[in-house]
């Protein structure tokens, strides 16, 4: 055994879609609430206010929805007109039904990426701060 940690990828994709299955399973409308000025979002500029768009992606509303780990993609009516609507995986702050308002606003994403390592200047091994503890609790 190895005292090195693997870097996990993001979990926000994992997230979005079981989300998404949730929603939908629910009979609830699923909402994407999307950073539209990140780089990559490709939405018709008339939907953006302040930055953002909060983009309706159930099955009845879209055609075509493709979520993998990068994007999220689809067809959409926008006036009338069919239009193809890409969004960043990162671009995506929350996903929630319509009707609730439940979901899930997602954090910012933490993963290690491939070509980043953890900062050894921090941590209990390094003399720098301690990692904060978790809000997580165990109820049994």
């Amino acid at each position: 055994m190895t005292d090195e940690v693997a870097a996990m990828t993001s979990n926000r994709p994992y997230l979005l879609r079981a989300l998404n299955e949730w929603i939908n399973d629910n009979g609830m409308t699923p909402h994407l609430l999307v950073d539209a000025v990140r780089e990559g979002v490709q939405v018709p500029a008339s939907v953006v206010k302040e930055g953002r768009v909060v983009l309706n992606i159930a099955p009845r509303a879209v055609a075509h929805l493709a979520m993998d780990n990068r994007e999220v993609r689809f067809m959409a009516r926008f006036g009338g007109v069919s239009q193809s609507i890409v969004v960043p995986v990162t671009a995506v702050m929350a996903i929630y039904a319509q009707e609730t308002g439940q979901g899930m606003m997602l954090p910012e994403d933490g993963a290690v990426l491939p070509d980043e390592s953890p900062d050894p200047t921090t941590g209990p091994d390094a003399g720098g701060e301690p990692p904060k503890r978790s809000h997580l609790r165990v109820i049994k």
